[in-house]
């Protein structure tokens, strides 16, 4: 497994977060945090500055969504990966437009939740699967699913990446497939995000499907 990001935990449930935190840190993870609601976990993530914040949905006060919103316009390098009982489409889509990474359910593994921190923490998108269906869909729905040429502005190996970015693979998958590093296929990202002025991965992501990438044959 790839380095492990520094976590913070926001759940409104104590027994739950203690379940959490004890499970993440027998597994090498680094808690520096908790919160019990969205408005504590605003403050708290000013001050702990984690890597990744595994957020809840459902909290009084102030909601997950709107926490993950507020967090991320003041500190856009952290990243949220949702952790919720709730697989309902809106909540799914209201968290990846707050600019969540990813969304995993609370029924999942252990290891699949730990497996989705390093992803995320890693700068990758994780999505329980019956959830990234969803998403894609909806970018699709939301686009009109216009099948065009990337912009000129991207380079062969660039292009390359960004298609299978919008295929779904993981930032290991195209490694493999390109016959690069992890790192590359990351600097890679970094470097289209850049060359078309966007910020999120989700961004991207819509952006290669709206240019049919997605379609594109292997």
């Amino acid at each position: 497994m790839s380095e492990k990001p520094r976590v913070m935990i926001v759940d409104d449930h104590p027994v739950w977060r203690d379940g959490l935190r004890n499970d993440l840190t027998a597994r090498g993870f680094e808690v520096v945090a908790e919160a019990a609601d969205g408005g504590e976990a605003i403050e708290v993530a000013r001050e702990a500055m984690p890597d990744v914040i595994l957020m809840d949905l459902q909290m009084p006060t102030v909601s997950g969504a709107d926490a993950t919103r507020l967090i991320l316009e003041e500190s856009p390098h952290i990243k949220v990966l949702v952790l919720s009982a709730s697989g309902e489409e809106a909540d799914v889509l209201e968290a990846v437009k707050t600019g969540a990474s990813g969304y995993v359910l609370k029924s999942a593994t252990s290891d699949e939740v730990a497996e989705a921190l390093v992803r995320v923490g890693a700068g990758e998108p994780a999505f329980t699967p019956s959830l990234a269906g969803l998403v894609l869909n909806e970018f699709r729905r939301v686009t009109g699913g216009t099948a065009r040429r990337p912009e000129p502005t991207l380079t062969p190996r660039e292009n390359e990446v960004l298609t299978l970015v919008a295929k779904g693979y993981t930032y290991r998958e195209i490694a493999e497939k390109l016959f690069i590093s992890v790192k590359t296929v990351q600097n890679h990202v970094q470097n289209i995000l850049t060359k078309l002025q966007m910020r999120k991965r989700y961004e991207l992501m819509r952006y290669a499907i709206q240019k049919g990438l997605d379609r594109v044959p292997d």
